[in-house]
């Protein structure tokens, strides 16, 4: 049986991020992909605990060097996820994670794999590692959720209904099995709860 996650353990780099989570709601979408981490890892007892959750904490903390806007129109627009602010936000992230993770005392090994996962989370066509899949398919799984929608739909400029039938489509794109069924089962009870077989 895997021991539970303590959250404490992480409270300092929560609390050296946190300045960092205030762009493009991810002061929403950190908490909630932490938790799908913590899922994940309880079905994958081989990843490394500590590297996914560090990496799922601060994999988009680079999106703070930019402006809202910005984000939304370079970022979510056609072909948005080869655009180059996206490579630029896991460029930033990557550099922010090494400088918060070194001043919260983690040691270089878990500083160097946690950088390599952000460096390429999105713009990457493969995961290196199981650590890197779990991470990649916790930041994806927010999306499916009542909350995900309800903020992403915005950022693409559709309805929640649109939004969810794109989500559809994207569920080929989730890499390992649990997170797929757990992005099913979530679009299913999104649906029931936004009542999207009337609206």
């Amino acid at each position: 049986m895997t021991p539970p996650v303590r959250i404490d353990r992480y409270d300092a780099v929560w609390r050296a991020a946190e300045p960092y989570l205030r762009s493009r709601k991810n002061d929403v979408h950190i908490p909630i992909s932490f938790g799908y981490a913590c899922k994940l890892l309880d079905l994958h007892l081989e990843a490394d605990r500590d590297i996914v959750l560090l990496a799922i904490m601060l994999h988009d903390i680079g999106w703070s060097a930019f402006d809202m806007a910005d984000i939304v129109e370079r970022g979510f627009g056609p072909g948005k996820m080869q655009s180059d602010l996206r490579v630029l936000h896991e460029k930033e992230g990557m550099r922010l994670s090494r400088e918060l993770l070194g001043r919260t005392g983690w040691p270089k090994t878990i500083i160097a794999a946690v950088a390599d996962i952000i460096d390429g989370h999105d713009t990457r066509p493969r995961a290196h590692s199981l650590d890197d899949r779990l991470v990649r398919d916790a930041d994806k799984l927010w999306r499916f959720t009542t909350t995900g929608v309800s903020v992403a739909c915005d950022w693409f400029r559709k309805t929640p209904h649109q939004y969810a039938d794109q989500l559809d489509t994207e569920i080929v794109l989730i890499e390992t099995e649990a997170a797929r069924k757990i992005a099913t089962d979530d679009l299913a009870k999104t649906r029931t709860e936004l009542m999207l077989h009337i609206i």
